[in-house]
C-alpha cells in the first residue's frame, strides 16, 4: 500500500537570490547611466577575525561586486576599543562615497563594547541591517520607507515564493533576537499573518509549533525542531547555519 505521507518540497533560495541579483544589477546599471560618476558604496566593518564572520563577509562582498556596488572592508583588531570603533563609524557616516554601512556581528573583541550603542551610531540612512533603533521602530509600525532587515526580508520572500498565503496564516516564530526573530515577526504581522513568538520560556512548544501554517526557526540551536512538531503542509523556514559536533556538512 502506498504511503499517504505528503512529500516535502525544499525551497530553493539560490534560484530566488539569482533573480533578485539580476534585477538589482539592472537597477544599478540604469542608475550609473543616469549618473555616470556615481557608484554605490558599502562599508563592512569587522572587529577581530571570527571565521564564521569571514564567511558571511566574503559572501556580501561577492554579491555587492556582482551587482555593481563598491565595497570597503574595514578590518579592526581584537584590541579595538569602543571609542575607536565609534570614531570610525562617525567617519563612515560623514563619507559621501559610502551609502551603506554594515557592522559585522558579533564583535570579536577583547574589550567591552556596547553593541546596541554601536548599531545606534550607524546613521539610519546608511543602516543596511536595519538595526538602528529608529529603523527598528519604523519596521514595528509598518513604515518600510527605509532599510528593512535583510534576513527577515529574505524570509518573507521565501514564504511568498513557496506559494503559501500569508494573509490570515497562523505563523509561529521561534526566537526573539533583534536581528531575526523580532523583526521577522513584525514583517509577518504587516503581511496580515497572525503571529506567535516563542522563546526559551515558552510552555508547550511542540503544541504551538503543530498549530503553525508557517514555522520560522531562528534560535541558533541545531535540531531543536523535530519532524513530529510540524503539521502536514506547513512551510518551515530555518534561518542561519548551525554547527553540530561530529558532523560534517558541505555548503554549496
Amino acid at each position: 500500500m502506498a504511503s499517504t505521507t505528503p512529500k516535502a518540497t525544499v525551497l530553493r533560495g539560490t534560484a530566488i537570490a539569482k533573480d533578485i541579483t539580476a534585477q538589482l544589477t539592472k537597477e544599478v546599471a540604469i542608475l550609473r547611466t543616469q549618473l555616470p560618476n556615481f557608484q554605490p558604496g558599502l562599508a563592512i566593518v569587522q572587529v577581530g577575525g571570527r571565521e564564521d564572520s569571514n564567511v558571511y563577509i566574503r559572501a556580501k562582498i561577492k554579491s555587492a561586486s556582482e551587482i555593481g556596488i563598491r565595497t570597503e572592508h574595514v578590518k579592526m583588531p581584537r584590541s579595538t576599543t569602543e571609542a575607536e570603533l565609534l570614531l570610525r563609524l562617525d567617519k563612515l557616516n560623514e563619507d559621501h562615497k559610502i551609502h551603506g554601512i554594515i557592522v559585522q556581528m558579533p564583535l570579536d573583541c577583547i574589550n567591552k563594547i556596547d553593541s546596541h550603542l554601536i548599531t545606534d551610531t550607524v546613521s539610519p540612512d546608511k543602516d543596511v541591517d536595519g538595526l538602528n533603533t529608529i529603523n527598528e521602530g519604523r519596521t514595528a509600525v509598518g513604515d518600510f520607507t527605509s532599510f528593512i532587515p535583510c534576513t527577515p526580508f529574505g524570509v518573507i520572500e521565501l514564504i511568498k515564493q513557496s506559494g503559501a498565503r500569508l494573509a490570515g496564516a497562523e505563523v509561529v516564530v521561534l526566537g526573539r533576537s533583534k536581528i531575526v526573530g523580532t523583526p521577522v515577526a513584525e514583517l509577518l504581522k504587516w503581511n496580515h499573518a497572525t503571529v506567535t513568538i516563542c522563546h526559551s520560556k515558552t510552555k508547550d512548544l511542540k503544541e504551538k509549533c503543530l498549530r503553525a501554517d508557517i514555522l520560522v526557526v531562528a534560535v541558533g540551536k541545531p535540531e531543536l525542531v523535530k519532524g513530529s512538531w510540524v503539521k502536514p503542509g506547513a512551510v518551515v523556514i530555518d534561518c542561519g547555519i548551525n554547527a553540530i559536533p561530529g558532523k560534517l556538512y558541505l555548503l554549496r
